[in-house]
């Protein structure tokens, strides 16, 4: 099988302090991968880092995607290649309607000229599974916007989009019960044998209705534990004790 996304020995720092210290990973097409770890382990780094966000350096290592290395690359042509990333705080854009926004992306992704009648039909058909306001298509994109709001927003770009490879970096937090399930059911629209996601949370509510092949427990910029969907509820229940004990 080929490797969506393969990461080898990766050391990463923001300013002078290292925070990724040899974190390895591999994802392949149809897989759903979840990163739980304590507060300062280097989750969110990890996905800047794979994005090349330029806070974050990389010191050494490989980020590999469909067999290309993409160390190098700036963050909008690894976007282009098939990367999607939602945000803890997405950003508020005034001056452009988000429908707006996602007709120039999408045409952006696939290079192709995007037709609006179909467009808006399609976008419709996803804002009502997703329980959206339509209104709030036509308005700049996030301003104003709740945070279930903005968070639903960014599942939706996602389905827009159709990335090779989504990245959640707690697409889930501060949203009620009712909003987790939302991002669930959008999570479970995108999924498919072609692609995969990679889930970065501390809460299970998100993963409840999803099916989980592997759960990481990343402490101190590695990943020290691996598992299936059972690692999840054991750290909900036990907390992240053990394993800083393994890296102390």
């Amino acid at each position: 099988m080929k490797k969506l996304l393969e990461i080898k020995e990766l050391h990463a720092q923001a300013g002078e302090k290292e925070i990724l210290k040899g974190l390895n990973l591999t994802i392949n097409p149809g897989e759903v991968h979840v990163i739980m770890g304590p507060n300062g382990a280097g989750k969110s780094t990890l996905a800047n880092v794979i994005l090349n966000n330029p806070q974050y350096i990389k010191t050494s290592g490989e980020v590999i995607l469909d067999g290309e290395n993409i160390n190098e690359l700036p963050t909008n042509e690894i976007a282009k290649k098939g990367i999607f990333m939602s945000f803890q705080s997405p950003e508020e854009i005034p001056g452009i309607s988000t429908f707006n926004f996602l007709k120039y992306a999408k045409s952006k992704i696939s290079g192709e000229q995007v037709k609006s009648f179909k467009f808006r039909h399609d976008l419709k058909e996803y804002v009502d599974e997703l329980n959206m306001n339509p209104k709030l298509i036509e308005r700049n994109l996030n301003v104003g916007f709740s945070g279930g709001e903005k968070k639903k927003n960014e599942i939706l770009q996602m389905l827009v989009l159709e990335p090779k490879l989504a990245i959640l970096d707690e697409t889930d937090s501060g949203l009620d019960v009712d909003a987790v399930k939302t991002v669930s059911r959008g999570i479970s629209m995108y999924k498919n044998d072609s692609n995969a996601v990679l889930i970065i949370t501390h809460n299970n509510k998100i993963l409840e209705n999803l099916h989980i092949d592997y759960v990481h427990v990343l402490v101190d910029g590695k990943i020290v534990k691996t598992g299936n969907a059972s690692l999840a509820d054991e750290i909900e229940k036990e907390g992240y004790a053990k394993y800083k004990k393994v890296e102390e």
